[in-house]
């Protein structure tokens, strides 16, 4: 519809920002299908190119995925750098990867974007390599840079196969916590409700994808129970597949959390499309029947008779959800609330007696915080103590 292309457009505009970019112009085409040679048709390759010469643009964004030849014969055209959305993400990914193993993630998905866009970057070079031990059937410069990039490939995915294992052992320690992990939609507000929920230290910015590395910080309950609560990386309309797949180490946390903590920017235009395009990614990580908290976010940002009647909406469409503004401190409590009730909802009380010859399994329990009581007994060490479901079942 119209108004998903407009919104699409001003999705697009913001990405482009996001990367550093200044929008001049937007263009939109209604066409039964993508033209299988210049992407737009022959008429609006034109009308692109007089708006480029009129304002001096150096970059056109296309709103979707280019092949390779597409791209190519609108360079030619335009004259100018043709970037598609998956490229114009990646940049984003890879301006805003900090740590070791997100910039690995995002040199990952963008190998995997240029590998089949070789010929387009060096289709100059489409010859034979001459000179000293490249006599007889030789090899072209676009074979041995395809060899070159599949090598690094290759170490990329080694490297992060390590990054991922020394992660295990991270989580390995927390594995007996209650864990709970923020997902929604880019710019979300997912960092700022951590920030407020933990008084954690973490990057809040109005920005898209500000947050690509997972920050996990401790929510204490009471003397003896805690949970984990992760901020994770947000997700996008037609998120390209490639970070999809570089980023499953990161996103691990997302499988293995007892809670999804769903937050949804009430205040944007349609909030119903980017829940659709959150659950799209998270169908291929996380099982269907997965506990899930909805939070309706930054209901500050609009007009008191909107507001209510977006609350109003949400609170019967998704039973059970919040609408909060994370600057509100009784919001932030209702949400504190919310999760110690899904802690407690996972958990068993039993008394069980520990024999003396196995005192290291008390002093499991205590580094877990599971044990509410204890007495000494003449057999043994009798304890209460507080279990999730599996490992009540171990």
């Amino acid at each position: 519809t119209t108004q998903d292309a407009e919104n699409s457009m001003a999705e697009l505009a913001l990405l482009a920002e996001t990367a550093g970019s200044e929008v001049l112009e937007a263009i939109y085409q209604r066409r039964q299908s993508p033209d299988p040679a210049t992407y737009v048709g022959r008429g609006k390759v034109e009308a692109i190119g007089e708006i480029v010469r009129a304002t001096g643009a150096d970059t056109v964004i296309c709103d979707g995925e280019l092949a390779p030849s597409q791209l190519r014969n609108l360079e030619d055209r335009l004259k100018v750098k043709v970037v598609d959305r998956t490229e114009l993400i990646l940049d984003i990914f890879a301006n805003h990867a900090r740590t070791r193993q997100s910039r690995l993630q995002v040199e990952l998905a963008q190998i995997q974007y240029m590998l089949p866009r070789l010929t387009k970057l060096w289709s100059h070079l489409e010859r034979q390599a001459g000179g000293i031990g490249t006599r007889g059937p030789g090899e072209t410069q676009l074979e041995t840079d395809r060899r070159i990039v599949g090598k690094r490939l290759a170490k990329l995915k080694k490297d992060l196969i390590q990054v991922a294992a020394d992660r295990e052992v991270q989580s390995k320690r927390r594995q007996d916590q209650f864990t709970a992990a923020l997902v929604g939609y880019t710019n979300a507000g997912k960092s700022t409700l951590l920030r407020a929920l933990t008084g954690a230290e973490v990057l809040v910015q109005n920005k898209l994808f500000a947050t690509l590395d997972t920050t996990t910080r401790r929510i204490e309950i009471d003397e003896r129970r805690r949970m984990m609560l992760s901020d994770t990386v947000g997700f996008i309309k037609r998120l390209p597949h490639h970070l999809v797949e570089s980023f499953q180490a990161t996103l691990a946390q997302v499988a293995e959390a007892d809670l999804l903590v769903h937050v949804v920017d009430a205040s944007h235009d349609d909030p119903e499309l980017q829940i659709a395009s959150v659950n799209e990614v998270l169908g291929d990580l996380v099982p269907e029947d997965r506990d899930t908290l909805m939070i309706f976010n930054k209901i500050d940002r609009l007009p008191p008779e909107r507001a209510e009647t977006v609350r109003n909406r949400f609170t019967r469409l998704f039973p059970g959800a919040l609408v909060v503004s994370a600057f509100d401190g009784d919001d932030i409590e209702s949400v504190r609330a919310a999760l110690e009730t899904r802690l407690l909802e996972q958990e068993h009380v039993v008394n069980i007696e520990v024999p003396y010859t196995r005192m290291d399994l008390v002093a499991v329990f205590h580094r877990t915080g599971s044990v509410l009581e204890e007495e000494h007994t003449e057999s043994g060490v009798r304890m209460a103590v507080r279990l999730k479901e599996e490992e009540l079942s171990r």
